[in-house]
């Protein structure tokens, strides 16, 4: 339907003070573009901006979201890779979604409705302080981070729901593994599902609080995989457990990551990992039980 229609609709909502379908209505109407104003004999349309816009992550507020659980994609650069992402997400679950764009967002302004919310930010801060930027403003009680290049097949949310959902877990992904001991710390097998020292943000629920209180992300960090070995290293230190499940995800090329500059990668990926091997290596009393 269009504004109009809608408008319609809203007003014999209201009328039978079915106030619940009038804002939901009412959200389908900023989906488009408009906020609705209620005046003496009806209504006037005010057009709103499709998305937030920020100088720094360090401005970002509070993103009000519905339910216990809510779905965070950071985007740099290769939209097209988000918007089909985003796009699997709303076939499979109508779990609230944030997508936060490091670049003037073009093929994502397609993406927002009532269920997606987009974010601008301007200056590039890096991964990991994004990441803890969209941890602290999420309104839900559990977040899931999931990287651009993953792509639900199915409901992934309703078995990293149940799962966070029993206090047992600290975080819950599809993607991880053990450190393995034999090369001294130096890398990760992937053991399949059970717990882990591991997970990877291709797609990782957190129970928001337990990530924030063992420090989130290091804001140094620019590339994910090592960020997240040292954050569930640092989960796992503060006494949380961390579960690999088998779920419904596919996984497409890393761009941010693969076509990336390979001297500028491998220059930050050592330096990201050895500041790793310097605060944990040998602290095997925090690994899980190997299996």
């Amino acid at each position: 339907m269009n504004k109009e229609e809608l408008a319609q609709e809203r007003i014999k909502a209201r009328a039978a003070k079915d106030f619940a379908k009038a804002d939901q209505i009412r959200d389908e109407i900023a989906a488009l573009g408009f906020e609705i104003i209620d005046v003496a004999g009806g209504y006037e349309f005010r057009p709103i901006a499709l998305y937030a816009t920020y100088a720094s992550t360090k401005d970002l507020k509070t993103i009000p979201l519905n339910g216990e659980i809510s779905i965070a994609v950071i985007v740099d650069g290769y939209q097209e890779d988000a918007v089909e992402t985003v796009t699997s997400i709303k076939a499979h679950t109508s779990t609230p979604i944030v997508v936060l764009s490091l670049q003037e967002p073009k093929e994502l302004a397609s993406i927002v409705d009532p269920q997606t919310k987009l974010i601008f930010v301007k200056e590039n801060f890096g991964w990991g302080e994004t990441a803890n930027a969209l941890l602290k403003g999420a309104s839900t009680k559990f977040v899931i981070l999931m990287d651009p290049s993953t792509r639900l097949t199915a409901d992934a949310v309703v078995p990293t729901l149940d799962k966070l959902s029993s206090g047992e877990f600290a975080a819950v992904g599809w993607r991880g593994g053990l450190i393995s001991l034999e090369d001294e710390w130096r890398s990760v097998d992937d053991k399949g599902a059970g717990e882990v020292d591991v997970l990877f943000s291709y797609f990782m629920g957190l129970n928001r609080e337990a990530a924030i209180e063992a420090g989130g992300f290091n804001s140094r960090a620019i590339f994910y995989r090592n960020a997240d070995i040292e954050f569930s290293l640092k989960l796992r230190h503060s006494g949380g457990r961390l579960l690999q499940l088998d779920l419904p995800l596919e996984q497409a090329r890393h761009h941010g990551y693969y076509d990336s500059d390979p001297d500028f990668r491998e220059v930050q990926s050592k330096k990201n990992y050895d500041r790793i091997l310097e605060r944990f290596k040998g602290k095997s009393a925090i690994l899980s039980p190997r299996r």
